[in-house]
């Protein structure tokens, strides 16, 4: 379908001023695939937020995005490591703002508050002062077999207290499966470790999964068993959390869901939060719940997130400290890839009219044209010392061709720079007595990294979670017992 929006510019009127800001352009990939007239209403409006933004910031055009999948596209990304590195030098994670190095614990948790102060205005956006309460109701308690083992599930609803805009409801439906052999002993559970209903079998007997639609397709691998059932055997339990009932994946519904109604149905400002930091707090509240649910041990709660969903789960490690423990796979430029790299998806891709809602609005000054990831103040391997002292296991896939449909595996998420940011990150943990990465060396294909408080491992396949899941476990099985 035709954009209504304007080819070359969007113009905005602020009192008695105009203001000219080129279009901004969704990578030439997606803009291919086709769209229902929801999904175009929907991407035109995510369109005109992206342009009001850049308006407020001064921002005339944004860096177009680069293309994943068509090698011959003159916007196709870079998967040669010799050209990934254009910025070397990331910013020093232990060198204070007033140029102090970090030697002691102390001064450690003073430069933590340093680098999360930056992250909260620039990249994923300000937590309001205050955030309506969450209602919480346990609809139903179900016994059920799942993937072939007995479980209790407990479909649970939090409704957010909506006085302050009586027009936008939000609700938090969530479902918690439990083995049914452990009924009232506190187990630990993992949010983001399965689905009783999802959307397509990562786990199939056929090693290629065509997505209805796409011309892409992901490599599998071998047919291993579901992470809820390697859970439940393993007698821990999982949560599943809709959390786009909490705040939509897209730009035009800013105005809704947990940020529209802590706006009160009003355009966010440049600071306000992103999407990421709606849904790791929807998990938060969940952590709320299960505190107080007597088969789940609300001391050992982990959380996991695949791809856009990596990214939240590794905020919401971030800013909670109950959780115990964190699988952050696949999660790439936003999550835990170093900005800095030139390898996958860019920084201007999060920035595009499909993604920018992620973040903060600031996030826009670094995807302007004329700046580059290099203008940042902060990278990720910083994010990711912010889990310090807790464990966290970062995983992805591998660069893949062949058969066409499946380029390029998980090299858009771009497991090394995962990798990098885990290294460069470790330094924090040794505050602790601990260590991070067992070594700053990248391991061949398929080593596991279990030695130390981080844990990494890359898998030969395309963008899926499922053949690190009994590696997540069997380092989880570590500190969770």
């Amino acid at each position: 379908m035709k954009s209504a929006l304007p080819l070359l510019a969007v113009l905005l009127v602020t009192g008695a001023a105009v203001a000219q800001v080129k279009a901004p352009v969704i990578p030439s990939d997606a803009a291919a695939r086709p769209r229902s007239a929801e999904q175009q209403a929907i991407l035109e409006a995510s369109t005109a937020e992206l342009a009001r933004e850049a308006h407020l910031l001064g921002i005339q055009e944004l860096r177009p995005p680069k293309n994943a999948v068509h090698p011959g596209r003159p916007d196709f990304t870079n998967y040669d490591e010799a050209k990934a590195n254009p910025y070397p030098d990331l910013p020093s994670l232990l060198t204070m703002d007033d140029g102090t190095k970090v030697k002691t614990l102390a001064q450690w948790k003073k430069r933590r508050a340093e680098i999360k102060a930056l992250f909260d205005e620039d990249v994923y956006g300000k937590y309001p002062a205050q955030i309506s309460g969450v209602r919480w109701k346990v609809e139903s308690v179900t016994a059920k077999t799942v993937d072939g083992v007995s479980a209790m599930v407990k479909h649970i609803v939090g409704t957010v207290d909506n006085s302050a805009d009586p027009a936008i409801t939000v609700e938090i439906p969530a479902d918690v499966v439990t083995p049914a052999a452990t009924k009232g002993k506190k187990v630990p559970v993992i949010i983001g470790g399965g689905a009783l209903s999802p959307r397509f079998s990562l786990n199939g007997p056929d090693p290629i999964l065509h997505i209805v639609g796409s011309e892409m397709c992901i490599m599998l691998g071998p047919q291993t068993e579901t992470s809820s059932k390697q859970l439940l055997d393993h007698g821990w339990g999982f949560v599943s959390v809709d959390v786009n009932a909490v705040q939509a994946d897209n730009g035009a519904g800013l105005t809704k869901g947990i940020i529209g109604l802590m706006n009160k149905g009003q355009p966010r400002k440049l600071d306000d939060w992103g999407v990421l930091r709606a849904w790791a707090w929807a998990d938060s509240r969940v952590l709320d719940y299960l505190q107080t649910d007597p088969d789940v041990n609300g001391k050992e709660v982990g959380i996991m997130g695949h791809s856009r969903g990596g990214k939240a789960a590794l905020v919401a490690l971030v800013d909670d400290p109950r959780f115990a423990i964190g699988f952050i796979s696949s999660s790439g430029e936003g999550g835990a890839n170093l900005y800095r790299r030139n390898y996958g998806e860019a920084l201007e891709n999060v920035a595009a009219p499909n993604e920018f809602h992620w973040m903060a609005g600031n996030f826009l000054k670094y995807a302007a044209s004329g700046k580059t990831a290099n203008d940042m103040p902060v990278d990720s391997h910083e994010f990711i010392a912010l889990v310090a002292p807790r464990p966290v296991f970062i995983g992805g896939g591998g660069y893949i061709d062949q058969p066409p449909c499946a380029l390029p595996g998980d090299a858009w998420q771009d497991p090394r720079g995962m990798f990098m940011a885990a290294a460069a990150a470790s330094p924090a943990w040794a505050f602790y007595g601990r260590k991070g990465l067992e070594t700053a060396q990248f391991p061949r294909m398929e080593t596991f990294l279990d030695k130390g408080s981080i844990a990494f491992r890359q898998h030969p396949y395309g963008h899926t979670p499922t053949p690190n899941w009994s590696y997540f476990i069997t380092f989880a099985s570590r500190y969770l017992k």
